[in-house]
């Protein structure tokens, strides 16, 4: 079974960066689609980003779409999620997640995703 641990979140100013990262275990990592949620207090959890198996596609939340980056290195089993122009409304709990079903190109709902970490924190001031 893959576990995940997310790293690198944070305080930061909007407008600007932060860069998380999400360590895997486990041998098949590279053949699951994985993700990025958030889930802000009071709020549903929202789909952030997703990457295939291969990192050759990826596929954005409209409200992050043009700021966040995801991609993966599958030698090292870690997905990242650069976040740049940071906005208050970023301001999340944010879950990485595995899609454990092989080589999947894109998956978008959470439902889907049958491994998850347990969070990291991100805070956005004004």
């Amino acid at each position: 079974q893959v576990q995940l641990v997310e790293s690198g979140g944070g305080l930061v100013q909007a407008g600007g960066s932060l860069r998380l990262s999400c360590a895997a275990s486990g041998r098949t990592f590279s053949s699951y689609a994985m993700g990025w949620f958030r889930q802000a207090p009071g709020k549903e959890r929202e789909f952030v980003a997703t990457i295939s198996w291969s990192g050759g596609s990826t596929y954005y939340g409209d409200s992050v779409k043009g700021r966040f980056t995801i991609s993966r290195d599958n030698a090292k089993m870690t997905v990242y999620l650069q976040m740049n122009s940071l906005k208050p409304e970023d301001t999340a709990v944010y879950y990485c997640a595995a899609d454990s079903r092989p080589f999947r190109v894109r998956t978008t709902t959470d439902d889907e995703y049958d491994r998850w970490g347990q969070g990291t924190q991100v805070t956005v001031s004004s």
